[in-house]
Parts: C-alpha cells; sequence; structure tokens
C-alpha cells in the first residue's frame, strides 16, 4: 500500500537523500550515527538535577570546535549565538513552559568536558571515523580497494605541563589513517611509563587485517611487529636507528650501492631504495629482526629553509611487506604518508593553539584533543583543503558544522 501524502516516510526519505554521500554509506550499512555514539558515553554526573544531555554538550563542543573554538569560553560564546534550529539539532534543552532553548553555560561546558571519561570518548569517535573511513574504501568510494596505511605517533599537550605537580605533560598516543588523515584511536601516555608499553593497547581494538602500520624508531621493537603480524595479521614498516644498534649496523653494511633505486621523488623526504628479498633464495641473510621481508634505504638531500649547503643523509628502515605485495613507488608513499600525523600535530598547534592552551585540569585536555581529532577529520572527509579556511567558512554559519556531521541535510 502506498505511504499517504500526510505519511513522515516521505520526508525521511528526502532528509536522508539530501545526507552527504558518506553518511548515506554508513546508515546504509547500519552504523550508528555521531549523536548515538555519543549517547553511549558514560554521563559523569549524577542523574538528580542534570539540566542538558552528555550527548548535546558534546555535540554542543564538537560543532563549536569546527568553527574555530579554541577553549571553553569560546564553545560557550558559540552556542549562546546559534539560533534555534541548529540548537533543536544538536539536543539543546527546550524550557517546557517557555519554549525556548536554554543552551549550556560555559561552566556547565567546562565541568562536563574536564569530568567526561576521555578513553570512552576517544574509542566511540574513533568507530564513527573508522565507518566513514571503511565507506570510503567500498566501491564507489574515493579509495576503493586499497591497502589502509596507518600511522602510530604520540604528542605532548606543552601546556598541560604548568599545571601537572611534577610538571610532566599530558602524552597521548594516536593512530592516525593516512589517506582520511583521521584519528581512529588515541590513549593517553601515563608519566611513569612511555609511548612503547602503550603501542598493543591503542591498535588492539582496531581490526588491523592486511593494514600497513608505519612508526618512527621509537616503535621499531620485536614484540611490535610480532603483535602486528601474528596477532593482527597486519604489516609493518619501522625507521631504524641507533636504538637498535644490531639491526642498524646490519641495514648500514647491506650493499647499497649494487642495488638500482626503485622509486625516486622530487620531494625533500627523499627516495627510498629497497634491497632483495631477504628470504629469497639467494643466500642472503635474514634481517635480526622478526618478520622482516625488505630492508629500505632512504637517501635524501636536504638543506636549512634559510639557505646553505646541501648535505645528504640516509634513514634506514625494514618492513614485512615481501616484492610482490608493495612495490617501491608504494612503500615510499607510506614512509612519505607518515609524516600526516605529524601534519596533523601541526594544525592542533597552529589552527587551535593547542599548546598554548588554557585547558589544563582533569580529562579537559585529552578530551579537546579528541575533539580538535574528530573536527580537523571531519572536515578533511569533506573535502576540505585547509582546516583554518574552513574553520573560517563554517564560523560563517552555524549550521554548516551540523551538515558536515550529519546531523542535519547538507
Amino acid at each position: 500500500m502506498p505511504a499517504l501524502s500526510s505519511s513522515l516516510i516521505s520526508p525521511a526519505l528526502e532528509q536522508i537523500a539530501d545526507l552527504p554521500a558518506g553518511d548515506r554509506e554508513v546508515l546504509a550499512a547500519g552504523h550508528l550515527s555521531l549523536l548515538e555514539h555519543l549517547a553511549r558515553v558514560p554521563d559523569p554526573r549524577k542523574r538528580r538535577g542534570v539540566r542538558h544531555s552528555l550527548s548535546s554538550v558534546l555535540a554542543t563542543a564538537i560543532a563549536a570546535v569546527m568553527a574555530g573554538a579554541q577553549s571553553f569560553t569560546a564553545i560557550g560564546e558559540w552556542v549562546a549565538d546559534a539560533p534555534p534550529p541548529v540548537l533543536a539539532s544538536l539536543g539543546i534543552r527546550r524550557d517546557p513552559l517557555t519554549r525556548r532553548f536554554e543552551p549550556p553555560g560555559e561552566a556547565t561546558i567546562r565541568r562536563i568536558l574536564e569530568a567526561v571519561d576521555a578513553a570512552v570518548l576517544d574509542a566511540e569517535v574513533g568507530a564513527w571515523l573508522s565507518a566513514r573511513v571503511q565507506a570510503a574504501r567500498r566501491p564507489g568510494g574515493p579509495w576503493p580497494g586499497r591497502r589502509a596505511a596507518l600511522a602510530v605517533d604520540g604528542k605532548a599537550l606543552r601546556g598541560t605541563r604548568h599545571a601537572s605537580a611534577d610538571g610532566q605533560a599530558v602524552h597521548l598516543l594516536a593512530v592516525l589513517d593516512h589517506q582520511a588523515c583521521a584519528v581512529l584511536g588515541q590513549v593517553g601516555v601515563d608519566g611513569k611509563t612511555n609511548e612503547v608499553t602503550r603501542f598493543a593497547p591503542l591498535l588492539e581494538p582496531l581490526d588491523l587485517t592486511g593494514h600497513v602500520v608505519t612508526a618512527d624508531a621509537l616503535h621499531t621493537q620485536r614484540a611490535h611487529a610480532e603483535f602486528l603480524v601474528t596477532r593482527k595479521n597486519a604489516h609493518y614498516i619501522f625507521i631504524v636507528k641507533k636504538n637498535q644498534p644490531g639491526l642498524y649496523a646490519q641495514l648500514k653494511r647491506l650493499p647499497w650501492r649494487q642495488v638500482p633505486a626503485g622509486a625516486r621523488q622530487h620531494d625533500p623526504r627523499g627516495r627510498p631504495r629497497r634491497a632483495p628479498d631477504p628470504q629469497s633464495r639467494h643466500g642472503r641473510r635474514r634481517l635480526a629482526f622478526p618478520h622482516a621481508a625488505q630492508a629500505i634505504a632512504i637517501t635524501r638531500r636536504i638543506r636549512p629553509l634559510s639557505g646553505g649547503r646541501w648535505r645528504t643523509v640516509t634513514v634506514y628502515a625494514i618492513t614485512s611487506l615481501t616484492a610482490s605485495q608493495a612495490s617501491p613507488a608504494q612503500l615510499a608513499g607510506w614512509i612519505r604518508g607518515h609524516w600526516r600525523i605529524e601534519a596533523l600535530h601541526h594544525i592542533r598547534d597552529v589552527t587551535y593553539r593547542e599548546d598554548h592552551s588554557q585547558v589544563r585540569t582533569g580529562n579537559g585536555p585529552q578530551v579537546m584533543a579528541t575533539i580538535r581529532n574528530l573536527a580537523i577529520a571531519t572536515m578533511k572527509l569533506a573535502g576540505a583543503a585547509g582546516i583554518a579556511a574552513a574553520t573560517r567558512h563554517n564560523a560563517r554559519n552555524a549550521t554548516r558544522p551540523l551538515a558536515t556531521l550529519g546531523l542535519i541535510p547538507a
């Protein structure tokens, strides 16, 4: 029986059709919306006297940060100026008598964001972004069938060192999808430990089957290689420096002059040279590292931006990918792609002034870092060429962040 003209079905279908393509893919696959993910974060407040739902406050903070907000005060100012349709889409409380919206103030936003469980919020935000990235890799998406590459790196929130008793800044370890520039997971690094011990807990919740994980020399650890290959069915590309003296010496002794350059780029990060497969039948000794299949030498010619003499620098790397699984050009692309997580950190420091942030207490620093990661990834997935310009664009119209987040039709 066809739906009547007064039915809600047709308008609902029209509203779904107006959503961005990525959001339609996510809905078709049965994934949760952003608000549904935020609703799964436990509320740290006592139930009595709660006026604003946790999901509405979190959504407000995310939208405000997408419009350039850098502090709790700026978030409160943004929501205070937002028009009623935007407040309704965010789920802001409405007075039952006057029917007027009552947005949360700066004090409420501060208390909630400092108390909310940062680890659970990271997990829910990562799950929502992962669904969108997976949709982009399906047939018809922008990256159909491409092997996913993930970069692992840490960042210290330098502004928080002033608020800690021991002078140590909050330190976070994150994993970023190269193509999407989306942080899929983030964990705190306690001052009593370091990034190495947090590597496996960061990646454990993710499905890494067939993925390539890139990391700097700090994470060139045998335990990490075993974890990725045997437990997560993934591959690695690790930079090798003198923190692994035996392996570094072995790579340095390889006959690189006899190996032709496998890929060349006009790029300040250089060109990789690939050695023959060390596990082949040609009698080459195996590399002294678990699951290592290829060795890589990256030759870079560099000089200071201010001028001066050129100098040549050689960086070594190893990978579990065989020659048949990855070409030199692909290896070069993944090694170069690892710098995108550094670019993300640069955006957070320059566009959002993270290292100068006055958010220093409770879980506030990690929560704001998560929100900034989400805002940057969402704008990148929507096609933003520059984050600074995108935040200015969003600041001119309060509905734009909501449309990018899929909370209203685009």
